[in-house]
């Protein structure tokens, strides 16, 4: 083995320079020691937790439902007992066991300790006990498009750990009894590791305060450092809402005073306004609504009228509602626009429609909002709920047997965000919602929350308006005019400094690894992106690399070359060398490009097959701890030497099993509690899976899932016997390693008061009841949580939901994204159906029946998915069609249900029957867990498209070319024809297939080839052809490629059973070997509403 400068090598006993770094001693695969990072710049000592045992039983029912109506308080009450966990993790160690869980539905009952108290701390970032310090959280956005600054403050870099910063505790806001669960870092109680949280989130609950300083920028390059502001904000805990005089509250400590959940006692929020302060009535304001319009005010002569505090109000502004009476009113129903409730409410008898599918791909449905209410709400790609319209009742909820809950695309790259420097961010003083486009401007000088109703003070800062450079108009500042904003915060907002961009790359180079040869074309993507990494001058980075043994690379400025320094024995790994592993990129760059450059050929001849991952995971951590930042994970096969060592559990030939699916969990906690580690340091992880043969990566997902990483899977890669699987990696690889990401994240979701959080599904660590910690946040994942009505909504007009996103921007920026939507309540069954989003309710179910299948069985899931289709279907029936026709009668807008649910038993992730390697099978549940919903859409459901008669009719001329529109088709054999040519859109690969008589000139113009025996067998492109048919089919795919952020592969298939197989196992409305087709699904359905 070659390397680059000479090799040192490590023993037990030797290290560099004669110092041994602390041992680490690693028992049985059930204890992992935690690894803290020694104090240094970024060293911040890691925090000494606790989680109680945690109780959840309930009956199962006779049938599995993955919703249950008989308990109305919760309607997704879980299904089957879940065992008790127990999960302790303690200053110097972390042991975990975990006991076997079974949960029919993801929610969770969990017992509500007393809150943390917090101790102040005194200016000056004085260091709090180790039990009391929290991490932060950071993040980076899109491009910017609009920047408001008000700020006349100097941005801040920080090196070291200086500055001032102020804490107390923080007030808990009014409202009702806490149900949520107040954690610390010291003393984390009733916090549940994994994709679900416990119930019992109180709506409008976050009551951590901020700061009333924001932080001082003029730089609009970085769109997702509004997602930092909020996690400042709730770090610091300062009052920001209602105080203009820029001074900071004292900031807590911890994330329970910052992030902790519900409203206090003391401070219950309610209407009245007796003992708040009287209007200013010298300055003639008027009384404001939501949904401001910019335009003049008219002109009127009648007399003032009494706002609510009895003092005479002056004429009104432009506003589509006076007051909430009158909002209330125009709000209540559908009435307003009947020919919405016909269109959605029309009904459809499935056993009779044989045309489904519209022409297009579903948009969301439109919420019945006013005009300008719907101008300024939040976009439906970044924030729906699967129901536009919001049940008053949860018995009203029940009743109409959906579920109810949010999808949520927080980070996701954004073409135009307002990004607002001020040096007061306004919150509500009760729940500390950020001020949003839906709240209520009494006067000039008071404006009153939308989620808890407490009336608050305007700052003097918000009267003047950035963009008018006007004093007066509150309404009209960019806060209120967008759903969508981002702020920067400022110092007062953080607990440590920005910490800087760092990406540590761990290499797998075992045999396995060398034949595959992804090292080849990892080191290449990098020299290639190296200056697209997010970041600045202090961004860090660096490799390491593992077989039997770890090697580490001193990249330090001033060598000549790289240095391999060689640890050998994993069962006490250590850093050989603590200063020059982790390096600034810009100073080290020639060094790095030097590794890259002869990085592959160092282990060509490599013969060694054991793979030491769990050991290089430990050693990563320590190499990370002291910043945090991020971790990426390149592996070829089966952990097999160390600590995390896995033995196989597949049996191939239970692949095509009906009777149930094994092993869908993992078979040890060492990753899960790697993952829990490195979140409380601030460390995502991302994992890459490259591998022909199974590598369970049921237990390794465990490392991204609880870190809020990403996975990446790459079945039979090989790069020469697998092109279009190297094509796909490379082209992930560079979308990876360039795309925006942010550091130091959490995000709390808040509600209107009466409706409540009780489960979250995606890659997260659960930090309390309400708050998600997210080390990393990368704009290409997505979240889903479910919600229950606890109180009656029957007093409100609206209801609201606000996403606040906390994180440090790779410049160093601390960042708060905001996202608010505003949806009406409604008291009919026939509103809520009318309102019903199908494909959010799809996406929501989903997730569900992955927790179904991986806590019980993959039948049990499967039935639930079933029963869901069935009840709906028996709840329309019974309470709103008037109908007495036979067969299946739903609502216009819930007519692709049994499509979409059908589509779900058939994908890879939930099929049965049908050969299904389990890596892929756990893959496909990951994705289901973290794809945003027009992406999972895609996977469930893919568009089919018929491509070889293309005609102009609504077209789309983009950029100088015409973009074909061809409907959509259902997917359904009998639907192609041979003389075609078909597309799949399947969200990860296009599948475009050539019918055998399809048109000579077609394949000539398109494919290049002369006709269709000439057609090659494993074809992955589209030549680019001067001719108008290939210039139209390459615009739409381009189009098609446009709208996704990883780029799809795609593969030409010829009318041959070699290939055909392929494609039509997507036919979802075709019956295969052991699954029915749509019409048979269909009658089963009505079979079991008969029983």
């Amino acid at each position: 083995m070659s390397s680059p400068g000479y090799t040192v090598n490590y023993s037990r006993n030797s290290t560099l320079n004669g110092g041994s770094a602390p041992s680490h001693q690693n028992g049985p695969a059930q204890t992992y020691q935690s690894m803290h990072p020694p104090a240094g710049c970024y060293g911040a000592p890691p925090q000494q937790q606790s989680y109680p045992t945690i109780p959840a039983q309930s009956t199962p029912p006779n049938k599995a439902p993955l919703m249950n109506s008989a308990h109305s308080a919760n309607y997704y009450q879980s299904n089957h007992q879940q065992q008790q966990q127990h999960l302790s993790q303690h200053h110097s160690t972390s042991s975990l066991g975990v006991m076997p869980t079974h949960m029919g539905a993801p929610l969770h009952q969990y017992n509500s300790p007393p809150p943390a108290t917090t101790t102040a701390v005194q200016s000056g970032y004085s260091v709090a006990p180790l039990n009391q310090q929290g991490p932060t959280v950071n993040g980076q956005g899109s491009t910017v498009h609009q920047h408001y600054d008000q700020s006349h403050q100097a941005s801040l870099s920080y090196d070291t750990y200086s500055g001032v910063v102020h804490s107390s505790a923080d007030p808990r806001p009014s409202g009702t009894q806490p149900t949520s669960v107040h954690s610390s870092p010291g003393h984390h109680q009733g916090v549940q590791y994994g994709y679900v949280a416990n119930s019992g989130a109180s709506s409008a609950s976050a009551t951590t305060s901020g700061p009333a300083a924001a932080p001082s920028s003029s730089s609009s390059e970085d769109d997702d450092d509004e997602e930092e502001e909020e996690e400042e904000d709730e770090e610091a805990g300062g009052d920001t809402s209602s105080s203009s005089t820029g001074s900071a509250s004292p900031v807590p400590n911890s994330y329970d005073s910052l992030e902790g959940g519900s409203y206090p006692d003391s401070m219950p929020p309610s209407n009245d306004m007796t003992n708040q302060v009287a209007p200013y009535d010298h300055y003639g304001y008027p009384n404001m609504q939501p949904a401001y319009q910019q335009g003049p005010a008219p002109a009127t002569d009648s007399a003032p009228s009494l706002d609510p505090y009895g003092q005479p109000e002056y004429q009104q502004y432009s506003q589509p509602f006076p007051n909430l009476t009158q909002l209330s009113a125009a709000l209540g129903g559908l009435s307003g626009v009947p020919e919405l409730e016909l269109e959605a409410l029309s009904p459809v008898n499935l056993m009779q429609e044989t045309s489904l599918l519209p022409p297009r791909p579903l948009e969301a449905p439109e919420p019945n909002l006013s005009a300008n209410l719907k101008k300024v709400n939040c976009n439906p790609h970044t924030f729906r709920s699967t129901l536009s319209s919001i049940p008053q009742t949860q018995a009203l909820l029940n009743k109409a047997r959906l579920p109810l809950g949010l999808l949520l695309h927080p980070f996701r790259d954004l073409q135009q965000l307002p990004v607002i420097t001020s040096n007061t961010i306004v919150r509500c003083r009760s729940c500390r919602t950020y001020i949003n486009p839906f709240v209520t401007f009494l006067d000039q000088r008071r404006w009153k929350c939308n989620l808890c109703y407490r009336v608050n003070d305007v700052p003097d800062e918000f009267m003047y308006n950035p963009v008018t450079r006007s004093y007066g108009e509150p309404h009209k500042r960019p806060e209120v005019q967008n759903a969508t904003v981002e702020f920067i915060a400022s110092s007062d907002y953080m607990l440590r400094p920005p910490q800087p961009a760092a990406y540590l790359f761990v290499l797998d180079v075992s045999h396995n690894a060398v034949e595959s040869g992804y090292l080849k074309y990892f080191c290449e993507s990098l020299l290639d992106n190296m200056d697209k990494l997010p970041g600045d001058t202090r961004t860090r980075v660096g490799f390491l690399s593992f077989d039997s043994t770890i090697h580490f690379y001193n990249l330090q400025e001033g060598l000549s070359m790289p240095q391999m320094l060689v640890v050998s024995d994993i069962d006490d790994i250590f850093i050989p060398s603590h200063d020059s592993l982790m390096v600034n990129m810009k100073e080290s760059k020639e060094l790095v490009k030097d590794l890259l450059t002869s990085l592959p050929g160092m282990f060509s001849q490599s013969k060694e097959t054991h793979s030491a991952l769990g050991p290089a995971l430990q050693a990563a951590f320590k190499l990370m701890s002291p910043t945090g930042g991020r971790i990426t994970v390149f592996q070829t096969q089966l952990p097999t030497l160390g600590a995390g060592a896995l033995l196989s559990r597949e049996d191939p030939n239970q692949r095509s099993s009906s009777k149930g699916v094994q092993h869908l969990g993992p078979a040890t906690d060492f990753y899960k509690k790697f993952a829990l580690d490195c979140s409380g340091q601030q460390i995502g992880v991302d994992l890459f899976l490259l591998s022909s043969q199974y590598a369970d990566l049921a237990s390794l997902a465990c490392m991204s899932k609880y870190s809020a990483g990403s996975i990446f899977y790459y079945p039979s890669f090989h790069h020469i016997q697998n092109p279009p699987q190297l094509e796909k990696f490379q082209r992930d690889l560079e979308r990876y390693l360039s795309r925006k990401i942010g550091f130091e994240a959490v995000m709390r979701i808040r509600c209107t008061k009466g409706l409540s959080i009780h489960t979250f599904h995606g890659n997260f660590f659960v930090r309390s009841t309400d708050l998600l910690s997210l080390a990393n946040v990368n704009p290409d994942s997505a979240f889903a949580v479910q919600m229950s009505i606890d109180d009656s909504l029957a007093d409100s007009s609206l209801a609201c939901f606000q996403a606040a996103l906390l994180y440090t921007s790779c410049k160093g920026k601390r960042r708060i994204r905001v996202h608010t939507l505003c949806l009406p309540v409604v008291s009919q069954l026939s509103e809520v159906y009318a309102g019903a989003d199908v494909q959010a309710i799809t996406c929501l179910l989903a997730n569900m029946a992955i927790d179904r299948a991986i806590t019980s069985s993959l039948s049990d899931a499967r039935d639930a998915l079933t029963n869901a289709v069935v009840d709906m279907v028996s709840a329309y029936k019974s309470n709103v069609s008037n109908l007495q026709q036979s067969g299946l009668v739903v609502p216009a807008s819930m007519c692709l249900f049994p499509v979409y649910i059908l589509a779900l038993l058939k994908q890879k992730a939930l099929r049965t029957g049908t050969c299904t390697r389990l890596d892929e099978r756990v893959f496909a549940m990951c994705e289901f867990k973290t794809q945003p919903l027009q992406q999972l859409m895609r996977l469930v459901h893919p568009d089919l498209y018929r491509l070889d008669n293309m005609s102009d009719q609504g077209a789309l001329h983009l950029n100088d070319s015409v973009v074909p529109q061809p409907h959509l088709l259902h997917l359904s054999s009998e639907r192609l024809s041979r003389d075609g040519a078909f597309l799949m859109d399947c969200g990860n690969v296009f599948y475009f297939w050539i019918g055998k008589n399809c048109n000579e000139m077609f394949i000539r113009d398109v494919l290049g080839c002369p006709n269709y025996a000439a057609i090659p067998q494993n074809m992955s492109h589209i030549p680019e052809l001067e001719t108008p048919l290939s210039e139209r089919v390459r615009a739409f795919l381009d189009w098609l490629q446009d709208n996704r952020a990883f780029c799809s592969t795609i593969h030409v298939l010829k009318d041959e059973a070699s290939s055909k197989a392929t494609f039509f196992q997507y036919l979802v409305e075709d019956s295969s070997d052991s699954d029915s087709s749509l019409s048979q699904f269909l009658e089963q359905i009505q079979q079991q509403m008969s029983k």
